[in-house]
C-alpha cells in the first residue's frame, strides 16, 4: 500500500485518517495512513492515538521516503495564509493523495484534482470537476455540473445545487443549502446552516436563512 502522511492533525486530518482505516478493513488497500506532520504538537506524541511523526518542516524527508501527502490545514478566516503555507511546501502534485471512500457514490466522470478527499456518504453527481486539494466531507451532496476551484471545503451534510462555479479556497460551512446557477468567490465562506440564493464575491463571509453578507475574511 501507499503511505499516506496528513497534514494537520485533530478536527478534519483526524477524521480523514479514520476513514482510510475504515476504507482498508472493508479490502480496500491502495493507501495506509502513516501519521501526522504537525506544528503544534511534538514528534513520537499521539493524536487520537495515532503518531505525529515530525513537523511541516519534515516533509522534503518523508517526500525522498516515497511517501504521499494530504493536506488539511486549512481555516474559515485567513485561507490564503493557510494555502500560501502548504503551497511552500513544494509537494509535487503526483505525490498528493486522492482517496474516495468506499461508502461514496461518485460518478464515473467525475474529475478529481490532485489530493482530493471524498468521504463517506458523500454524493458527487454527473459533470464535477474538482481543483486539487479539495476536501469533501461525511454526507455531502455535490449536485450535476459543478466546478470548483483548488483547496476548496465542503463540511459535512452541505448540499449543493447544480451549475456552481466555485473558486479556489472556498469554505461551505455544515448542512448548509446552495441555490443552483451561482458563483462563489474565492477564499469566500458560507456559514453553517445558510441557504445562499446570490453571487458571492471574492473574501467574503455570507450567514444566514437567507444567506446575508457578514463580513470580510480577515
Amino acid at each position: 500500500m501507499k503511505k499516506i502522511i496528513i497534514l494537520g492533525g485533530l478536527g478534519n486530518g483526524s477524521i480523514i485518517a479514520n476513514a482510510i482505516i475504515d476504507a482498508n478493513k472493508q479490502g480496500f488497500q491502495e493507501w495506509e495512513f502513516a501519521g501526522y506532520l504537525n506544528d503544534r504538537v511534538n514528534t513520537g506524541e499521539n493524536i487520537q492515538g495515532f503518531k505525529v511523526v515530525g513537523s511541516l518542516a519534515d516533509t522534503k524527508k518523508f517526500l525522498d521516503k516515497g511517501y504521499y501527502f494530504v493536506n488539511t490545514i486549512l481555516r474559515i478566516d485567513g485561507q490564503k495564509e493557510r494555502i500560501d503555507l502548504f503551497e511552500e511546501l513544494a509537494i509535487p502534485k503526483e505525490r498528493l493523495a486522492t482517496f474516495i471512500h468506499p461508502r461514496a457514490y461518485v460518478a464515473t466522470n467525475v474529475i478529481l484534482g490532485a489530493g482530493t478527499i471524498i468521504m463517506p456518504n458523500v454524493s458527487v453527481n454527473s459533470g464535477v470537476t474538482f481543483g486539487n486539494g479539495c476536501l469533501i466531507l461525511n454526507g455531502a451532496t455535490i449536485a450535476h455540473d459543478i466546478t470548483f476551484g483548488n483547496y476548496c471545503h465542503v463540511a459535512s451534510q452541505a448540499c449543493l445545487g447544480g451549475y456552481l462555479s466555485i473558486e479556489s479556497g472556498v469554505h461551505i460551512g455544515l448542512n448548509a443549502t446552495i441555490r443552483e446557477n451561482l458563483t462563489i468567490g474565492k477564499n469566500s465562506t458560507i456559514g453553517m446552516g445558510a441557504v445562499l440564493t446570490k453571487n458571492v464575491k471574492e473574501n467574503e463571509i455570507w450567514v444566514g436563512n437567507p444567506a446575508k453578507f457578514l463580513r470580510y475574511a480577515k
